[in-house]
């Protein structure tokens, strides 16, 4: 019948008088056909497949241009790769800058770092709206998200949370509090404890920031030592700890960045030099002991004294507090996974390097990769911590499995922090700053060799603290300190170096977008902003005297005068600073 229309249509198209005759005949043999309809709907049928056609015809020429200006920007930017103005110009720090300068000021991270973020963003586009849209999404946080290292740190800093939810809900925290305040008498004690945990983890400083954290919390807790103190104290312990531990992530990342040097020699001759670092352990000893605090740090722990240990009204980490189980766990609980920890991790980090594939350990270690080892680390100390407490009948295996979201939860804000650092380390890295600051370090270099330690100290310290990155400033400076003293005065490039290290470090600790400080943070469940506003006091009084000590060791190029002067100094300004402000309420 269908074909019948279609007959009948075409034939009225083409001449009506043979139509009438069409119809004629089928009346003759029975057949009505009512011509008004079929023809108005043989002509919607048509219109609407006609209409379709040309349609999917037009659409699959859009795509296609669509497909091929990719293409053609492709071609566009392998022929001439694309510049921004502001290219290695001072332009290129604003947007680091403007993100710590609201940090401090509005006492809220997310919106200064995401504003640091699109200020970066502008000013690589040239002020173009789509431009400025995709490099801040596709070029910086979708791109630091596929980046293979940071996903492992996230990977790390998830299982880590995991185990703390574990260790929290089995009851070991509570058990270690309870042996600890046993055994540790004082605030003294606590803080001395603390300190010497974060030195003896020295292998890698995220695992040492939120390793710390975890076992210390309970025992500071008890003592009335506040959130803002043991971030401090965790921040302080982790870089500058790792900075001169041969066997670390971090010697193995310095390592790397000499070139036509034996890298690994010159690490460890670089230690004695490395002023910020063993300096800032001096002063940490020395807070604990002369029972000194300053600053907006003083103001938390005589609040914390009084009982409150957050100041602010902000708790981050508020839930996990709820978690903690007293009566089921023991101290073993906690321990064992932590040295479990430890031990996969040491053997996850050599296992990247080669460790088990012939190559020595120390070489092993000094050619890891620190993101794969402490991913692989973590999950078989999780897989063995799960056994172990499912083997004791403490929790049950589903309550193991509960523990997987609350602890990924525990660290979404650690995780939104250090995307945001890592989108704006992406802008500024985009805009040329380590081209701007290694120029600025070539043209002054000449003419003040003496001073040159100092100053590249200086740079160091400025350059870790716009850009939140402790290992971008090593690989920025290092090759140009190398380069101006390779086969002249070796003494002088190695305190250089060491320089480089302690400036990198230095603003690594002060910088709130750093990765290291927003660990510290974590590892604590301080308040972001509370830990940076009160470290820095802390960090610059220690930079102060690095800095004089680096004029001194430009002169008398020996770490036997230089050293023990800087740690006399160093000493002398705390007595100086605990006459004025006093001791701290007992």
């Amino acid at each position: 019948m269908d074909a019948l229309k279609t007959a009948l249509f075409i034939a009225f198209s083409f001449n009506r008088k043979l139509c009438s005759l069409l119809d004629k005949t089928l009346r003759g043999i029975g057949i009505h056909v009512k011509w008004k309809s079929v023809l108005q709907k043989e002509r919607e049928e048509i219109f609407m497949r006609e209409t379709k056609r040309k349609i999917l015809w037009l659409i699959s020429t859009v795509m296609l241009l669509v497909a091929c200006c990719p293409m053609l920007a492709f071609a566009a930017e392998e022929a001439e790769e694309y510049v921004p103005a502001m290219y290695a110009t001072f332009w290129s720090l604003i947007p680091p800058l403007v993100a710590i300068v609201l940090a401090l000021i509005t006492k809220e991270v997310y919106s200064s770092l995401f504003i640091g973020i699109l200020i970066g963003g502008v000013f690589y586009s040239g002020f173009a709206f789509e431009g400025t849209v995709t490099h801040v999404f596709q070029g910086g946080i979708i791109s630091v998200l596929s980046d293979s290292y940071n996903v492992g740190i996230i990977v790390f800093l998830v299982i880590l949370g995991i185990m703390v939810c574990m260790m929290n809900k089995v009851g070991g925290s509570a058990a270690f509090g309870q042996w600890a305040q046993k055994h540790i008498k004082s605030r003294a004690g606590a803080q001395c404890a603390t300190i010497l945990l974060g030195i003896l983890i020295f292998i890698d400083d995220y695992f040492n920031c939120l390793t710390v954290g975890s076992v210390m919390r309970p025992v500071t807790d008890k003592h009335k030592i506040s959130r803002a103190k043991l971030s401090y104290l965790i921040d302080a312990t982790a870089a500058p700890v790792c900075i001169i531990a041969p066997i670390s992530s971090w010697a193995a990342a310095v390592t790397g960045f000499v070139e036509g040097e034996d890298g690994f020699s010159i690490f460890i001759r670089a230690i004695p030099y490395n002023f910020y670092a063993l300096l800032t352990i001096v002063m940490m000893f020395s807070l604990v002991l002369l029972k000194l605090d300053y600053g907006p740090m003083r103001l938390h722990e005589d609040n914390a004294i009084r009982g409150d240990i957050y100041t602010t009204p902000d708790r981050p980490y508020a839930d996990a507090e709820k978690e903690v189980v007293e009566g089921k766990g023991k101290v073993i609980d906690l321990v064992l996974p932590i040295i479990l920890l430890i031990a996969f991790c040491i053997i996850g980090m050599i296992y990247t390097g080669g460790f088990f594939s012939g190559t020595d350990f120390v070489t092993s270690f000094s050619q890891s990769d620190a993101s794969v080892g402490l991913v692989l680390g973590s999950f078989f100390a999780f897989v063995v911590t799960i056994i172990f407490y499912v083997a004791r009948r403490i929790i049950k295996f589903d309550e193991c499995m509960a523990c997987i979201p609350e602890g990924f939860k525990a660290m979404v804000p650690a995780i939104l922090i250090l995307t945001f650092a890592w989108t704006l380390k992406a802008m500024t890295d985009s805009l040329g700053a380590d081209v701007f600051v290694s120029e600025l370090v070539k043209s002054s270099a000449s003419g003040f060799m003496n001073f040159l330690p100092a100053i590249i100290f200086l740079v160091g310290c400025g350059l870790a603290f716009a850009t939140g990155t402790s290992w971008g400033t090593f690989g920025i400076l290092i090759p140009i300190v190398v380069s101006v003293f390779q086969g002249q005065n070796e003494t002088m490039m190695i305190i250089s170096i060491s320089a480089c290290m302690a400036g990198a470090v230095c603003g690594d600790h002060c910088s709130p977008i750093s990765d290291t400080t927003i660990m510290s943070s974590a590892g604590a469940q301080c308040n972001h902003v509370n830990h940076v506003t009160t470290q820095l006091p802390y960090a610059i009084t220690v930079a102060a005297v690095s800095f004089f000590v680096y004029i001194i060791a430009g002169f008398v190029q020996t770490a036997w005068i230089a050293l023990p002067a800087g740690i006399v100094l160093m000493v002398a300004v705390l007595l100086v600073i605990r006459k004025i402000f006093g001791k701290e309420a007992e």
